[in-house]
């Protein structure tokens, strides 16, 4: 068993030792070998000069910020195994059960298992979107997700590779990820985490970021599965179209012709684009 840990860090001067030496200590000793990658996103605190002191691990230095998906990208592309395990610098996630995580990945011939969080320290004014998103998601990708973000998850690193031209630099990388795993069918399991109180200030910003969410997610079920968005709205459409002709004619006593014409006409028109762009999509797939 083998994995490599990348962590992001921005500006987490505070609390990136004891990350890194709780990771350290949870591997010690185990059968598992392992490196940790910490990827410095150009902190403007003494991160830097925290994570230089610290030994037995890889530095990388953005020059910029760059932001939390990039980082993450850019670690894996240095990666020497072949799983790739990802957490955050800030205390929030239970570093300790790493080689449990690993264990079992490897004995469940799992692709991805994700962290999935209580809700005690979620912020309540973020758990609405969080919820909603997480609900619109899991009618995207046709499959129940328990935590569509979680920061605290392993995968294989060549299906990651695989989806690297569709995830972003931002936070939603993890969101992306999900739904690229989840719509491509493959082996994902979710495992019960304590979500501790974060240290320090979050990154996250709540109305941008949600935003971002979901234009991402949109363009992931573009890329997967178009009939999810195309078929609704085509009969959404219909249906408006056969709404109107019935109350044109049973109580106006005049069609709206041209309105019931435009509406159905663009409803099969949505509809052959779905099955275009499906098929567009099985092909590339196949």
């Amino acid at each position: 068993m083998e994995v490599s840990v990348v962590v992001p860090v921005y500006n987490e001067q505070h609390m990136i030792k004891e990350t890194i030496d709780t990771i350290k200590e949870s591997f010690k000793g185990s059968e598992i070998r392992y490196e940790i990658i910490a990827v410095e996103d150009g902190s403007s605190d003494d991160t830097w000069e925290v994570l230089s002191a610290i030994e037995d691990i890889i530095i990388i230095r953005n020059k910029k910020n760059s932001g939390y998906g990039y980082s993450i990208k850019k670690g894996m592309k240095v990666a020497k195994y072949k799983n790739i395990f990802i957490t955050d610098a800030d205390g929030t996630y239970p570093n300790e059960r790493m080689p449990e995580f690993v264990r079992y990945f490897h004995d469940n011939n799992l692709d991805m298992l994700v962290g999935r969080r209580d809700r005690k320290n979620i912020p309540l004014i973020r758990r609405p979107p969080k919820a909603f998103l997480r609900k619109f998601a899991s009618y995207i990708s046709g499959f129940d997700i328990p935590d569509l973000n979680s920061g605290f998850r392993m995968f294989r690193k060549d299906y990651a590779i695989a989806f690297s031209k569709m995830l972003p630099d931002g936070f939603s990388l993890t969101s992306t990820i999900t739904l690229s795993f989840f719509s491509e069918k493959l082996d994902i399991d979710y495992v019960p985490i304590k979500y501790g109180k974060r240290e320090g200030k979050s990154k996250i910003r709540p109305i941008k970021d949600t935003m971002a969410f979901f234009h991402l997610i949109w363009k992931t079920v573009f890329y997967f599965n178009p009939l999810k968005i195309f078929l609704p709205l085509s009969i959404l459409l219909f249906l408006s179209a056969l709404g109107i002709f019935s109350y044109s004619f049973f109580k106006l006593e005049k069609v709206m012709d041209i309105t019931t014409i435009v509406l159905l006409l663009t409803s099969v028109q949505i509809f052959c684009i779905g099955l275009v762009a499906d098929l567009i999509v099985k092909r590339g797939n196949i």
